[in-house]
């Protein structure tokens, strides 16, 4: 195996460190964030002390690259973007405090998601469809290394995908900007330029995540190995379950427990840098 190991400060002390500990011949520098620890034995120890040292890591196939894939799907709020966009709408309404509590238990799996976002759209109710575009022109931010992260996966051929609990408003103008292959979101009703508080159609929650992504997937002609997905919420582990690569991007304890790596230290360009 290879240890992948990314920081945003790494000490070459650490890097020895490791490379004795998993038996390591050769350290190879892949940015000033992450280094290869090339031919490692997989050893426990190794989570223990890159959670002291504030690193990021994952034993990968040496054999592994990202032109292996076809496909990334990624969560939009807290993942692709750096802000839950339902949260920001909140704070137009003068309810954040309420919602943004909604999302947090929803996102540790607290409660099903489905009846999270009937809760926080309620709360909406008779907000200026105006108040969106505010949300996205003044609020929206890509988390780190998001567009470097999609530049490499675009040149290596891969296909993506936002798949969203929230909203198509935000979910189209991210792929437009981003030029992203594919978004699946739900929907606001809106009446008379305002916010009804409703949903309209079938929620995409964590089941409709899941599904999603295997109906493109199928669509591509692609196996579950030939896909990565990346997310942060309880509601992303049915998509994450679709996938044969999960990376839990700055997860919930509930996510990075069943992902095949966690980044909680490093930006989304981390994905990259797990495979040649």
């Amino acid at each position: 195996m290879n240890l992948i190991i990314q920081g945003l400060e790494i000490q070459n002390s650490d890097l020895r460190e490791l490379a004795k500990l998993v038996d390591a011949n050769h350290i190879e520098r892949i940015t000033g964030q992450a280094f290869r620890l090339e031919n490692a034995a997989r050893r426990e120890e190794v989570a223990a002390y890159c959670a002291e040292a504030d690193l990021d890591f994952a034993f990968v196939d040496p054999s592994a690259r990202l032109s292996d894939f076809g496909l990334v799907a990624m969560d939009m709020d807290s993942t692709l973007l750096a802000i839950e966009s339902i949260d920001e709408i909140a704070d137009m309404q003068g309810v954040k405090a309420q919602v943004a509590e909604i999302t947090q238990r929803a996102m540790r799996g607290e409660i099903v998601f489905a009846e999270s976002l009937r809760l926080r759209t309620a709360l909406l109710e008779g907000l200026d469809e105006d108040a969106l575009q505010r949300v996205y022109d003044e609020r929206v931010r890509l988390s780190p290394g998001a567009e470097k992260m999609l530049q490499r996966m675009k040149s290596a051929g891969l296909k993506t995908m936002v798949i969203s609990g929230g909203f198509t408003f935000f979910t189209d103008r991210v792929k437009a900007r981003l030029d992203l292959d594919y978004a699946a979101a739900n929907r606001f009703e809106v009446s008379n330029g305002k916010l009804t508080g409703k949903v309209l159609g079938d929620i995409i929650g964590a089941t409709g995540k899941g599904e999603v992504l295997k109906k493109v997937r199928e669509e591509l002609g692609l196996k579950r190995e030939q896909v990565i997905a990346i997310g942060d919420g309880a509601n992303d582990l049915k998509m994450m379950e679709e996938a044969g690569v999960s990376i839990a991007y700055h997860a919930k304890p509930v996510v990075q427990a069943k992902a095949t790596y966690a980044l909680n230290h490093v930006g989304l360009d981390g994905v990259v840098n797990l495979f040649r």
